[in-house]
């Protein structure tokens, strides 16, 4: 007998290039390139911050680096038959790690900050400025292209966009990026124009607690991916509402779970009055809610006995 109708790959949509593969391979040419510009300037001038700020930009590639290498192996191995529910989770594992890096980024900042506000030195504030105002204008053209989740023929691709926890990572190192060259603008030109040398390491800590912030947001969000956490409340009702629907069945075991941006997985089991096949309660699950992969075990409602609300 022919059992192909019974089964299903489990590559759940893992094996086709996501948007976010090309946009973050973009931005780490742009980035490598200006890394490029500022280190070789950087010597050629003898700007020490020029050459600091193009070693800054080498790190901030390692970390995108990471990103694109998660979508990277999590396309190329999706069919494979070792990993049980596919290699959705790469992308959870890919911002796990860029949310790590975002966190001891913030950490360095504090140190730096700490040591500038104890051992104040020289500034070159024109050089300065400038290094920052370059790193503004390229980490707000990175941000542009990784951000920019809705052209066109890429609706469908919407939720993934805001599930993708891989994309996500890799616009908060830029992001954090970005937030750190407008604040060394400001305290900067604050130095600058009013003395105030202090504003220089104080927004180095401000900078330092947002990022901290949003790197404990994105760990929180991943980490709940990599160990299976109970997927959205609404959703488990949801699917609750569609199987006791009848009153001749009550749902008594259910787990939900995310096995790639936006796609979950189900096992869950029913008590039912009529004893119906699997396949009837599969097709009451809702199909709007990303299930890509349900296991129902039913058993029969004991004769004469009822079930309790």
């Amino acid at each position: 007998m022919d059992i192909t109708p019974w089964q299903h790959a489990h590559t759940f949509g893992q094996d086709v290039k996501r948007p976010g593969e090309g946009r973050t391979i973009v931005v780490i040419v742009l980035t490598l390139s200006m890394m490029v510009i500022e280190v070789v300037t950087g010597i050629l001038f003898g700007s020490m911050a020029l050459l600091a700020d193009g070693l800054h930009m080498a790190s901030h590639s390692t970390a995108l680096s990471i990103n694109a290498f998660a979508y990277i192996y999590a396309r190329r191995h999706a069919g494979d038959p070792r990993y049980s529910f596919g290699t959705g989770k790469v992308n959870a594992l890919g911002g796990y790690a860029g949310a790590i890096l975002l966190a001891i980024f913030a950490l360095f900042m504090v140190w730096e900050s700490g040591s500038r506000m104890i051992f104040p030195v020289k500034i070159a504030f024109n050089q300065a400025i400038a290094v920052a105002v370059i790193g503004l204008i390229v980490n707000g053209a990175s941000m542009l292209i990784l951000g920019h989740g809705h052209e066109h023929g890429e609706q469908d691709h919407e939720d993934d966009h805001h599930h993708d926890h891989n994309l996500r990572s890799a616009y908060l190192h830029v992001l954090a990026d970005a937030l750190t060259s407008f604040l060394a603008i400001f305290a900067l030109l604050g130095a600058k124009y009013f003395g105030w040398i202090w504003m220089d390491p104080l927004m180095g800590f401000v900078g330092a607690a947002l990022i901290f912030k949003w790197s404990l947001g994105l760990l929180r969000a991943t980490s709940g991916v990599l160990l299976d956490r109970e997927g959205p409340e609404k959703v488990r009702q949801r699917i609750r509402e569609c199987l006791e629907a009848d009153q001749q069945t009550r749902v008594t075991d259910l787990h939900l779970w995310s096995v790639a941006p936006n796609r979950y997985s189900l096992i869950v089991a029913v008590l039912s009055r009529d004893g119906k096949a699997p396949d009837h309660f599969k097709q009451l699950l809702p199909s709007d809610v990303n299930l890509v992969h349900a296991s129902i075990e039913v058993n029969v409602w004991p004769e004469g006995s009822e079930v309790q609300a």
